[in-house]
């Protein structure tokens, strides 16, 4: 077989705006290394990840809500979702959907034709739970905004599924990002679950995945959307920031608070979600999207028996888990909308603009 030399990739080349993206029609085709294995791109999904990193929004310079629009200031040192530089130029996209196209020294060549979804924690594999040695697929190395990319073998699952390749590529980072937050937050079967931003990737999945585990569900999302949610399982579906969220809760499910807060929001609406905790109450972060500085009365903290819990790293048993229930059918993928990788900036703007319910993805 003659393996073609270059290929075509959109390439992030510094922080900024959209137009920080170039299109590159003879891009240097990777080769695996020992260890690792090519992957022919079938779909990538979008996520705010890629947004964050490309704007910097992850330095601690910047205080502002994500709006995907470049900031005055970025600090070099820390503009990753790990606090270290990145380097550029840079082929972002974590949610890859491929198939073994081939294999580095010392993998099984059996891999090769299998399709497959990308596990994107970057790890030492001799301390997997290293958090200062981890780094993350299409940050610390080049992802799957192009037509081919290269991961360490340990980084796929072979997925056994119906599911159209844009639809697998919903769920990778969306989806782990969601079972990390529920498993941090320990959710169960009698807990109550309200999920911020719940019409995004992360807030639709986390409105499926704790339903799964037999909790009750009370979404906050945007009018327009309610119904979208209603069919992914939610319980109850309120406003995106009721004003009285407490006497909200309290007429949609007869009680005024919840014993879990999955929130990817924070920004000024933190506070309110914190009131509405019971005692005793969990609440875990993934995200700031409405702004990362918020007020907090540690009174109620502590008090109230509160416990926070940040969720990033994932434990390693979550993408296996993830796999099984995709196989099984527990949960579905919710695709917006789909876009050629050469149109990735206007996938992103409309990623940017929130109006869609769900994952956007790209098709090399």
């Amino acid at each position: 077989m003659n393996t073609p030399q270059t290929m075509q990739a959109m390439v992030l080349t510094g922080h900024g705006d959209l137009d920080a993206y170039e299109w590159n029609e003879t891009w240097p085709m990777p080769q695996p290394a020992a260890g690792e294995v090519r992957l022919k791109v079938l779909a990538c999904g979008l996520n705010n990840t890629d947004v964050n990193t490309r704007s910097g929004w992850y330095s601690k310079a910047v205080s502002d809500a994500t709006t995907g629009g470049a900031f005055d200031e970025v600090d070099e040192e820390d503009p990753t979702w790990g606090g270290n530089p990145i380097t550029f130029p840079r082929i972002q996209g974590a949610d890859v959907c491929g198939i073994v196209d081939a294999v580095g020294e010392g993998v099984d060549a059996a891999l090769i034709g299998q399709r497959v979804l990308t596990d994107n924690w970057l790890r030492n594999w001799d301390a997997p739970m290293d958090y200062d040695q981890i780094g993350y697929f299409g940050s610390e190395r080049d992802g799957g905004f192009a037509q081919y990319t290269t991961i360490p073998a340990t980084n796929i699952g072979v997925i056994k599924s119906d599911y159209t390749d844009a639809e697998l590529a919903t769920f990778s980072c969306s989806y782990s990002t969601a079972e990390g937050m529920l498993v941090r937050a320990n959710v169960g079967a009698g807990d109550s679950v309200l999920v911020t931003g719940a019409s995004g990737g992360v807030g639709s999945a986390l409105v499926q995945l704790a339903k799964r585990r037999g909790a009750t569900v009370i979404a906050l999302a945007s009018e327009a959307k309610h119904d979208a949610i209603r069919a992914l399982g939610a319980d109850h579906v309120l406003p995106r920031a009721p004003a009285d969220l407490k006497a909200s809760l309290a007429k949609a499910t007869g009680r005024d608070s919840v014993t879990v807060v999955a929130d990817i929001v924070g920004g000024p609406y933190f506070g309110t979600v914190i009131d509405a905790l019971a005692s005793g109450g969990r609440y875990t972060c993934s995200g700031a999207i409405a702004g990362p500085i918020v007020d907090l009365d540690l009174r109620t903290f502590y008090l109230r028996d509160l416990t926070f819990t940040g969720s990033t790293v994932l434990p390693l048993h979550v993408f296996g888990d993830l796999i099984g229930y995709i196989e099984r059918k527990e949960i579905r993928p919710v695709v917006a909308a789909t876009y050629p990788l050469k149109d990735l900036k206007e996938a992103q703007a409309a990623f940017i603009s929130k109006q869609h319910v769900g994952n956007i993805v790209v098709v090399p």
